[in-house]
Formats: structure tokens, C-alpha cells, sequence
């Protein structure tokens, strides 16, 4: 009977080991397995994260481009208000939809210089014929800076581009420049 039993005993011993061994077969297989998913899962994390920033960035390129684009578009209407706006302030300030109310403005024509004249004098028939024809300030320093010709044209580059429509501004680097009697002889004769 000690026999038997110790048969038995071996036996079930071999069958519990067997069980065992495949048990850790099975675990080993099931952790191998779990490792390779997570190994592949972590390709697919990087592949959707750099599909995520690929796709970060061409939003990003698409908003900047939009952005510059509009950004060209407000400046475009900004240049198209100025203008509007200066024609408006070079406008007389009457209403032309109802003819009652139109008027009929003489128009004097710039200044002829003779070239005998003073700058004195130039600048005093400049103000009147200004003043007729109803000129903004802004249109007064056009007229006047259309009318330079040689040194004197070539004295506006020094004044920065916002100046230029500065009539007082022209006037006093052009006769700090030339002077009351030189200064005549740089204004066109029309």
C-alpha cells in the first residue's frame, strides 16, 4: 500500500508539475503576446502622433496664410479709405444730387512764375489762387510739390514721405535751402 500511494504521490507530483509547466508556457506566451501588442501600439501612437503634428502644421501654414492674406486686404481697404477720404476732403462742400443746391466755382489755374517774381510774392499768389480753387492743405502741398523741377525736386527726398503732404514743411526746407530769390527760379512756369 506504501507503494501505492507513493505511486500515487509520483504521479500526481508529475501531473501537478506538467499543469504547472504549462501553465508557465501559457503565461509566457500570453506576456510575449501583450509585449508585441504594446510594441505595436506604440508604432501606431507615434505614427498618430506625427499624423497629428503633420496636420498641426499644415493648419497652422493655412491660418498664417489666411492670416497674411487678410491682413493684405485690410491694409488694401485702409489705402482704398484714405483715398476716398482725400478725395472727399478735396471736394467743395456742397450737394451735388440736387441741382437747386449746385453752384458753379471758378477755377482759377496755377500760377504762371515768370521767374522775375519773388518767392514773397510766388507764395502770395499761391495762397490766393489756393484759396479760390478751394484746395485742402493736402492738395496745396501737391500743387506746390508738382511744380518743383531740378534742385529744388530733388531737395523732396530728403522729406519723409508723410511730410510731403505738409505744405508748411516743404516750404521751410525749400527756402532754408535756396532762399527767397533763388527758390523762384526752381518753380515751373505752367
Amino acid at each position: 500500500m506504501k507503494k501505492e500511494q507513493e505511486e500515487m504521490k509520483n504521479q500526481i507530483q508529475a501531473h501537478v508539475e506538467s499543469q504547472t509547466e504549462g501553465m508557465k508556457d501559457h503565461v509566457n506566451s500570453c506576456i510575449n503576446k501583450i509585449e508585441e501588442d504594446a510594441q505595436v501600439m506604440k508604432g501606431e501612437i507615434k505614427d498618430v502622433k506625427g499624423e497629428v503634428q503633420r496636420k498641426t502644421n499644415e493648419v497652422k501654414g493655412k491660418v498664417q496664410w489666411n492670416i497674411e492674406e487678410i491682413e493684405g486686404k485690410v491694409q488694401e481697404k485702409i489705402s482704398d479709405i484714405e483715398k476716398w477720404i482725400c478725395e472727399l476732403e478735396d471736394r467743395p462742400n456742397n450737394f451735388p444730387a440736387s441741382p437747386e443746391f449746385m453752384y458753379s466755382r471758378q477755377s482759377v489755374k496755377p500760377l504762371k512764375l515768370d521767374r522775375l517774381s519773388s518767392w514773397s510774392v510766388f507764395k502770395t499768389q499761391f495762397d490766393a489762387v489756393s484759396s479760390t480753387n478751394g484746395w485742402t492743405d493736402c492738395v496745396k502741398a501737391s500743387q506746390f510739390v508738382a511744380s518743383l523741377r531740378g534742385s529744388a525736386a530733388e531737395i523732396l527726398q530728403g522729406i519723409p514721405a508723410e511730410k510731403l503732404t505738409d505744405l508748411t514743411t516743404i516750404e521751410n526746407v525749400l527756402e532754408s535751402q535756396f532762399g527767397d530769390s533763388i527758390l523762384s527760379s526752381f518753380i515751373e512756369e505752367n
